[in-house]
């Protein structure tokens, strides 16, 4: 253990990570540290996470930041979820949403089980019918307020995101160093970061560092060589261009992620422009191809160069090694299928601050900071899988998707759920049972069994108790305003 008072932390790199990192910091611990962040304007950021779950809309309540304040001024628009589109073939369609499903029922068994029950007896309808955030999605409505519940979360453009958390954390008292980094030092005898040499010469010396360079983990990698497992194997896109259009229509209240031949599209409206990319296997798809299949799938007036980004799926060996813990791309990366990349930097720095080293960094809690970090990374690593192998397509890339083989976490999910449509959401998983399910059966994974509770009720009973369900969560669609009427009288944005 370090006996080295920790006091001075120093980020390196700004963009989403480091600053989302800086803002929390100062927030909760302003006080007792001194935050310095290193960042060059010279440097681009990968900028693409356009898209976030709502786990992030709680971290913001930890900063205490206005929502509205906060969407105004990153371009924002609302989102309930994530359209799949031709993942079963072209024209397939399901969605995952982030509500709940129905109304919570026993402790022996979740609604989903009710409605197999219903849906083997010729009734009970399409399982998304009892979904508020579904239905609300697909009308293309949306309310938030005292009286509305729907779980959401944002469309935000990340250079703003980064420039509006730099705001508040230069409020705050971080100090910003502009500049490069040319030199990592090093206690010669510990190997313990000790300081950044700029390239002007000047040293920024610290306690800890927080390794926020993006896919070049200048700190965590190329310093300290944590380590780095490949998962290539399981997740085998590795490139994606990025591109900006503006927008043609009204913003809806979900990401649209469409199936091609050898990967994915995506396209995330902001209220004033639309965030548009194509993420692929470059074995199946060349970087000319791909570029020219998004820019021929998009719609308005392309506002950016397509940018070419590409990446290796995995995650660091050790996120927290010695004095230093990576945080974003540095810690490594899975794929923006489920826009998780901001919630597992925002969770590991929320993970930081209740386990923050003021006394000194200690092997203990680098282990279990490492822990939670893997098993949260294999946990959403497992749930991306699941889009890719359970699959009904006939290309090669899809084929091989669906034949390979799978971390043997997964497969006893799929074991679980496709004898007896049990799902579950341990503690500290992201995902809950309501996504799982949604997803599971959204491609093609129908159970041969299910719990049996529901043939306690009499048929009419369970009919009605559906008909309920179903007929409140469309009366309560039908009271919300449109979605682009919303952002307009709570949150509309000027021009970028």
């Amino acid at each position: 253990m370090s006996e080295q008072i920790v006091k001075r932390v120093v980020i390196a790199g700004g963009g989403t990570a480091g600053w989302v990192a800086a803002a929390a910091l100062v927030k909760q611990l302003g006080p007792m540290l001194d935050i310095t962040l290193v960042e060059s304007d010279e440097i681009g950021t990968v900028g693409v996470g356009e898209s976030t779950i709502p786990t992030s809309r709680r971290f913001h309540q930890l900063l205490t930041i206005d929502e509205a304040i906060f969407m105004r001024e990153t371009q924002a628009s609302f989102k309930l979820g994530i359209s799949f589109e031709n993942w079963s073939g072209e024209g397939s369609h399901y969605f995952h949403s982030f509500g709940q499903i129905g109304r919570p029922s026993t402790w022996m068994a979740d609604f989903h089980h009710f409605w197999l029950e219903a849906r083997d007896k010729g009734f009970g309808g399409e399982l998304g019918d009892y979904c508020l955030e579904l239905k609300a999605a697909a009308a293309g409505r949306f309310a938030t307020g005292p009286d509305a519940t729907v779980q959401h979360a944002y469309h935000l453009d990340a250079t703003l995101y980064a420039r509006f958390l730099r705001r508040l954390s230069e409020a705050a008292g971080v100090r910003r160093v502009e500049g490069k980094i040319a030199q990592v030092e090093q206690d010669p005898e510990s190997g313990f970061l000790t300081a950044l040499v700029l390239e002007s010469g000047t040293r920024i010396e610290g306690d800890l560092f927080l390794d926020c360079t993006g896919f070049r983990a200048l700190l965590i990698e190329q310093a300290l060589g944590a380590g780095f497992d490949d998962w290539t194997h399981w997740i085998s896109t590795d490139s994606a261009f990025a591109v900006q259009t503006r927008a043609t229509e009204p913003a809806v209240p979900y990401t649209r992620a469409i199936a091609h031949q050898a990967g994915w599209r995506w396209k995330i409206p902001l209220q004033h422009r639309v965030g548009n990319g194509i993420v692929f296997c470059s074995d199946f798809l060349s970087p000319d191809e791909a570029r020219q299949q998004l820019l021929d799938a998009v719609e308005g007036e392309v506002l950016t160069e397509p940018r070419l980004i590409r990446y290796k799926t995995g995650q660091r060996r050790k996120v927290w090694d010695k004095n230093c813990i990576a945080l974003g791309l540095s810690s490594g990366f899975i794929e923006p299928l489920e826009s998780t990349s901001i919630h597992l930097i925002q969770v590991a720095v929320a993970k930081l601050i209740q386990s923050f080293p003021f006394s000194g960094v200690g092997a203990a809690q680098a282990e279990r900071f490492n822990a939670q970090a893997r098993h949260e990374m294999e946990r959403i690593r497992d749930f991306i899988i699941l889009h890719y192998h359970l699959n009904s397509r006939d290309e090669p890339f899809w084929q091989r998707c669906r034949d390979m083989t799978i971390p043997d976490t997964l497969a006893e999910r799929l074991a679980l759920f496709g004898e007896a449509a049990h799902a579950y959401q341990a503690a500290d998983d992201l995902f809950r049972v309501d996504s799982w399910v949604q997803v599971l059966l959204g491609q093609g994974l129908t159970p041969r069994g299910y719990h049996q509770l529901a043939r306690m009720m009499p048929q009419d009973e369970l009919r009605q108790a559906l008909a309920g369900v179903r007929d409140n969560v469309a009366a309560a669609v039908q009271t919300m305003p449109r979605h682009a009427d919303f952002l307009q009288s709570y949150c509309p944005a000027g021009e970028a």
